[in-house]
């Protein structure tokens, strides 16, 4: 069952968050993950929620997510990651198909 990772994320630094998500893309490509939402406008619905910036990432389970997230290769990322931004991150699974 597909796994989802979804950030709400503040930019920092603008010169480390680029040096942060070219890492961070290049591990999660490696890992099988896939970008659904990258950015872009957020409509607020309800509540007082006020994201700045949304990511949500798939991956084809959880253990691959949490295979990425321990992964040397996203480590790389995560030596930047509190100089270039702020977030919160949590991981969910998807629903299966039937």
């Amino acid at each position: 069952m597909a796994a989802y990772l979804i950030s709400d994320v503040t930019v920092k630094n603008a010169a480390a968050f680029e040096t942060y998500r070219t890492r961070a893309a290049a591990s999660i490509a490696q890992y099988g993950g896939r970008y659904l939402v990258r950015g872009g406008p957020i409509e607020r619905l309800e509540g007082g929620w006020a994201p700045r910036t949304i990511i949500v990432v798939e991956f084809s389970d959880v253990e691959r997510a949490r295979a990425w997230y321990r992964s040397p290769e996203y480590a790389e990322a995560l030596a930047v990651r509190d100089e270039a931004l702020g977030r919160n991150l949590i991981l969910v699974d998807g629903i299966s198909a039937t």
